[in-house]
């Protein structure tokens, strides 16, 4: 099959090393790619995801057989919908059913009509009705957009008067366009927080091993939310019992509660958990694979990814053969100084054979390649993974090899994981 994947990210290259791995694929494109997905697939670094005509001209062009839609963006556009239109198999949600991830307010709604458990909250359309909502709150409370925002539209308000600077930013200022001109003020839950990823193909859900990723900047859990600055898998937090839980009380009545909304979801559901006091409850779903979540999980898959997101496809997950290596794995990502405020690019990266001498997989995010040098083009640049028999020896392999690697104002987290060894 020439399979085609869109996007250009770290999740992107994952997805690309697994996908050239399966029997079922002889050739591998992505649109647009970066400097280290170019290693695995033909890069079209002139489509970009958001354009959704180039893409289905592209998969048109290039006669391709299956295309893989992993970003939010495209999927909010109503990717996968045009290319099915076009007699092309998509892997990915339909634009309704992306609506999960694109309106916070959509999924809020459906979990609050199906019984879901989740945070409080209250939605808002005008910035002074929100401001005197938060007259009669307590701090911490939690400021969301209610559109996409490359995971930073969300803020944990210490005090009401950052709530108030999150309420006007959003919808006064456009920090986030068109995204935050609705928003949501919940509750602050409190515990810890894993990501469960499923498999769904609209009847069944197949959850992958839990993960947990690392949202803020810097360590200590301090800082600026970031779309992510590490993660690892499985969580040690996640227990069979907190396991059987989820799967009876969130993912199988999220899906039930699609069906019966008339928007089977079919791709991969993203489910972020806080683990409260109370049990379980959903923080946020999104409709795709997560960044930096994938680079650790994908390393455990021992099943033929392809095999998968088309039984995703064609409905018959059931019978899909999805096996997990018994290791854990961990993935910490190196970014651009400044990030995810305003950061330089093209610088060029050194070490990165070093680091995979060590048996490290660098994953490339934001770079680009030019004459055999690779150098920095975006916020997160690298996300460095080591799988290893337990949690404590990966999160030495990925440090030791990320030591390795090297650009001008390079930062990371040195405390991906120090909480669960």
């Amino acid at each position: 099959m020439k399979v085609l994947v869109i996007g250009g990210g770290g999740r992107e290259h994952a997805v690309c090393l697994a996908l050239s791995r399966s029997p079922r694929v002889d050739a591998l494109l992505c649109a647009p790619g970066n400097g280290g997905i170019a290693r695995v697939a033909r890069c079209f670094p002139q489509v970009k995801a958001t354009d959704v005509d180039a893409i289905v001209r592209l998969a048109r062009d290039e006669r391709v057989d299956f295309v893989v839609v992993t970003p939010d963006d495209p999927l909010a556009l109503g990717c996968v919908d045009r290319l099915e239109a076009e007699g092309i198999p998509a892997f990915g949600p339909t634009q309704q059913a992306a609506q999960m991830e694109s309106s916070k307010i959509f999924s809020k709604r459906l979990m609050q009509k199906y019984g879901i458990p989740t945070a409080r909250c209250e939605v808002f359309t005008d910035c002074d009705a929100a401001l005197a909502y938060l007259d009669g709150q307590q701090a911490p409370i939690v400021v969301k957009a209610d559109g996409l925002a490359l995971g930073k539209g969300v803020v944990v308000a210490q005090t009401l008067d950052e709530a108030r600077d999150a309420v006007r930013a959003m919808m006064l200022d456009g920090r986030f366009g068109a995204s935050g001109a609705r928003v949501l003020i919940e509750e602050c839950m409190t515990g810890r927080e894993v990501t469960v990823l499923c498999f769904c193909d609209g009847h069944t859900i197949r959850p992958m091993p839990a993960s947990q990723d690392h949202k803020r900047a810097y360590d200590g859990d301090q800082g600026p939310n970031t779309g992510g600055m590490g993660a690892i898998a499985p969580s040690p937090l996640y227990t069979p019992e907190i396991a059987a839980r989820v799967e009876r009380e969130i993912l199988r009545p999220t899906l039930a509660a699609m069906n019966a909304e008339g928007i089977p979801f079919k791709g991969v559901l993203y489910v972020g958990l806080m683990l409260t006091p109370e049990g379980p409850k959903v923080v946020e779903y999104n409709a795709r694979f997560g960044d930096p979540e994938t680079q650790a999980l994908l390393p455990l898959l021992d099943s033929d990814l392809m095999a998968i997101f088309q039984a995703v496809r064609d409905g018959q997950l059931a019978q899909a053969d999805i096996r997990w290596r018994d290791e854990s794995a961990a993935c910490v990502v190196l970014a651009s100084g400044g990030y995810p405020g305003k950061y330089a690019s093209g610088k060029e990266i050194s070490g990165l054979d070093a680091a995979e001498a060590l048996g490290a997989t660098v994953y490339h995010a934001g770079t680009r390649e030019q004459d055999g040098r690779y150098y920095t083009a975006g916020g997160r640049v690298l996300g460095v993974t080591a799988v290893a028999p337990t949690l404590r020896q990966a999160l030495q392999d990925a440090y030791a090899a990320a030591e390795r690697i090297s650009f001008d104002g390079m930062m990371m987290r040195r405390d991906i994981g120090a909480r669960d060894i």
